[in-house]
């Protein structure tokens, strides 16, 4: 057995040794008097009071609103999730300690994401050594893998596709392409103007523009590694829930048949690329985001199968998605005519319309069907400049692998 899988192995956790102590004081402050006996235990080498841990932590993130979930109780997540990880590896149990540090990351605080992630990397290279040792003990040669197993397929019949979209789809104005836009270019011609364009040619030395149509590359970097999804028709829908999956999960319910509405399953608004950093390695920040003296505030993937729908909504930063695998459709209304879209009126909703475009009710919401709107079937290798303030819907008209990079400006751009 190597020394990573040995009963002498464990994670260097610096963070957590340092800040343990005052973390569990902050705890119990907040009434947390048992989690904090059970997490001293785990810390003496008790797994079982390490689990009763992390099964308490996750009791108070579910005690009420996340936004109401005190950050303490998710820093005592991620503590407990650590001493999980701890006695899996050490036990040699390499994809439940990812589990536990994956979720650790996903569910958890700040405080320990730098031992989350050296811990990541310290199992995913204990474990890529154990598979090449089990290799070698049996002497298997460099494999011929042949043509890759594509996530998209190379045939794409777009009078069907068009079957499916919204009514007076691709029938007003088309969203403008530019090939290769210089950044000047963009700034002063749609940036400090309020205008979507569509940036070609700008995508091709990203390594995910192939990489990413490899199922075998997708399953080998991240197949065991734990992310969030959402399953059902879209986040306004009663049915609609969100659920924690392996990434092999994910992919083999993407090439799966049953692709009816009410299972479809979605990697949406997912911060994947700081959670798995090999994949982070496939993309590049466009030169575009720092336009206006730009600040990113987040880079999120969308990844799903063809008729995953991001219903009608706005978001409040500069936004460029950038289509890597896949082919999509967007429509997009400008700010101006927020109130003809009808938005709800609840707090947590208010960027988002009550039309559904798929089946728009005109006796409802009579002043949709005759506002002008751009549209565009976004193709691989293109960037979409969304403005802030901009409504757009969004659907996928085949498996789509995409990435939207928001970020802050200072320059005010003007409403259109």
């Amino acid at each position: 057995m190597s020394t990573a899988g040995s009963a002498t192995a464990t994670l260097l956790t610096p963070t957590l040794d340092s800040e343990s102590q005052a973390l569990l004081q902050s705890i119990t402050s907040h009434g947390g008097y048992a989690y904090a006996r059970m997490a001293s235990l785990a810390a003496s080498g008790d797994q079982r009071a390490a689990e009763v841990a992390r099964e308490m932590a996750w009791e108070q993130l579910h005690s009420g609103p996340w936004h109401s979930v005190l950050p303490v109780w998710r820093d005592a997540y991620s503590m407990a999730c650590l001493y999980v990880a701890k006695f899996h590896f050490s036990n040699g149990e390499f994809k439940d300690a990812l589990r536990a540090l994956d979720m650790g990351i996903i569910m958890g605080g700040p405080l320990l994401r730098k031992d989350l992630d050296s811990a990541i990397e310290v199992v995913l290279e204990a474990k890529t050594g154990r598979q090449n040792d089990k290799a070698a003990i049996r002497n298997e040669g460099p494999r011929n893998s042949g043509r890759p197993k594509l996530l998209c397929p190379e045939n794409f019949d777009k009078s069907e596709v068009l079957k499916v979209l919204p009514v007076r789809s691709l029938s007003c104005k088309i969203v403008v392409k530019r090939s290769a836009l210089s950044l000047e270019g963009f700034l002063h011609e749609y940036f400090l103007l309020g205008s979507p364009v569509i940036i070609t040619d700008c995508m091709a030395h990203w390594p995910a523009r192939t990489k990413w149509n490899d199922l075998d590359y997708l399953t080998r970097v991240a197949g065991d590694r734990t992310v969030p999804v959402e399953v059902g028709k879209n986040y306004l829908c009663p049915e609609w829930k969100q659920e924690l999956i392996t990434f092999s999960q994910f992919l083999e319910r993407i090439q799966s048949n049953d692709c009816s509405s009410a299972v479809r399953t979605y990697l949406a608004q997912h911060q994947l690329f700081d959670q798995i950093i090999e994949l982070q390695k496939d993309i590049c920040i466009p030169d575009y985001c720092y336009a206006g003296g730009g600040e990113i505030r987040s880079v999120n993937a969308w990844f799903g199968p063809a008729g995953t729908v991001t219903p009608l909504h706005h978001d409040p930063h500069h936004n460029i998605l950038a289509q890597v695998v896949g082919k999509k459709y967007v429509r997009l209304y400008a700010a101006t005519l927020t109130e003809e879209l009808y938005p709800y009126s609840e707090t947590m909703l208010k960027n988002s319309s009550q039309v559904d475009l798929d089946n728009i009710d005109e006796v409802e919401f009579p002043k949709v069907h005759d506002l002008e709107f751009l549209d565009c079937i976004l193709e691989e290798g293109e960037m979409l400049y969304i403005p802030p303030k901009w409504w757009h819907y969004v659907r996928s008209l085949t498996p789509s692998f995409s990435v939207s990079f928001w970020w802050s400006g200072s320059a005010s751009p003007t409403a259109s």
